[in-house]
């Protein structure tokens, strides 16, 4: 059962298995969902929501794995990841392909990776720790910009999840206000030394502790095109120094399963440690369209098969979220920022032919059903 069914990477995981023969249930919150359109999908399902029903949502997995004798879930969001996998025992019929939750926590809760990254020499920005707001005197801070980073992105409060956010302070009356919000206000977090330059990923698959690909992509363009989510990008080989970095982390984790360790890149070429997402990632599609197939890979470690021969990267190879970048080009279009000119390359970017080695995320001749939800859901 792949779960979180109206997010991308979930549609990618289902295609992925489907193309393996593997009868697949989706499921998610809303009465119908994009995975859930796939013809890979053989049935879909709508369940409590995780965020605000946690213990209804558990008692609904369990009742339907029974049910429809399920042998593997595959959460994709980070709540409902992480309340499966604190939940675990209730499943032990159930494969669950990821680390228990005190290795998740290692990594997911950032002031515990900044204090694993120091362990090893990898860079992080100069970082201090309040437990709440009341802690920082605004005096302490001396230069800004600043980042302020909750611990953890969802906050789990015992029968509920709060939703955090990280937040750029240019100044201290931005400061000010950002302080007031509840998760600053009430539970720990960092001030971080703002880090100029691009972010940088290590994807990577591990098992019990041991790395057994790794893969990279840059970003073409975003949503908002400021910089965001991935909108259009091209598949890369990993940078050497830091898979070097990732392994340091990861193997001192004795990490299972996927995950993304984000960096950023200053002008200069060094790369500091931001955070790793210990989960599927949107822009999934494409390490699969580029010869990295990484939800097969993950079902066949979890089910102790043997991974076969030397995985290689299509170099080059591109994904394109359509109604995303259709997106993208509506806010240049609107924005004062952009010239005629450049409003007009963008256009012209935009309409372009295709090239032969870029493949659309969603819209899939194999697979039109999700592109057709996709669409009606998007001019509602």
């Amino acid at each position: 059962m792949v779960l979180d069914a109206n997010q991308r990477a979930s549609l990618a995981v289902v295609r992925s298995l489907g193309h393996h023969n593997c009868n697949i249930i989706t499921a998610d919150e809303m009465p119908s969902a994009l995975a859930g359109a796939s013809r890979y999908s053989k049935l879909y399902q709508q369940y409590p929501s995780p965020k605000t029903q946690p213990d209804a949502f558990i008692q609904w997995l369990k009742t339907a794995i029974k049910r429809h004798d399920i042998n593997m879930l595959i959460p994709i969001t980070e709540i409902s990841s992480q309340l499966i996998v604190m939940n675990k025992r209730e499943f032990a019929n159930c494969i669950i392909p990821f680390a228990n939750i005190k290795t998740i926590m290692t990594l997911a809760n950032k002031w515990n990776l900044v204090k694993l990254a120091q362990q090893y020499d990898i860079p992080v920005p100069d970082t201090t720790h309040y437990a709440n707001s009341g802690q920082l005197k605004l005096t302490d801070i001396n230069e800004y910009p600043v980042v302020l980073k909750p611990d953890v992105s969802e906050l789990w409060l015992g029968d509920q999840w709060l939703d955090t956010g990280v937040h750029i302070a240019h100044d201290r009356h931005e400061l000010e206000l950002y302080l007031e919000k509840p998760y600053f206000r009430n539970h720990s977090f960092m001030v971080q030394a703002f880090i100029p330059g691009s972010g940088a990923g290590i994807f990577t698959l591990y098992d019990s502790g041991e790395p057994q690909v790794y893969f990279s992509h840059q970003r073409l363009r975003e949503k908002p095109p400021s910089g965001g989510v991935s909108v259009l990008s091209e598949a890369r080989q990993p940078s050497q120094a830091l898979i070097e970095s990732s392994e340091k982390l990861l193997k001192a984790a004795n990490w299972h399963g996927v995950a993304m360790v984000e960096y950023r890149v200053t002008p200069e070429g060094k790369a500091y440690l931001m955070e790793v997402n210990t989960r599927f990632w949107g822009s999934l599609q494409l390490a699969i369209d580029a010869g990295i197939d990484f939800p097969w890979l993950l079902y066949q470690i979890s089910t102790g098969e043997t991974l076969n021969g030397e995985l290689s990267i299509r170099e080059g190879q591109r994904l394109r979220w359509l109604l995303g970048d259709l997106d993208h080009l509506y806010i240049v279009m609107k924005s004062s920022k952009y010239s005629l000119m450049q409003k007009l390359g963008k256009l012209l970017t935009f309409i372009a032919l295709p090239d032969g080695k870029t493949k659309h995320e969603v819209n899939r001749l194999d697979d039109l059903g999700p592109a057709l939800y996709e669409l009606k859901h998007y001019f509602k």
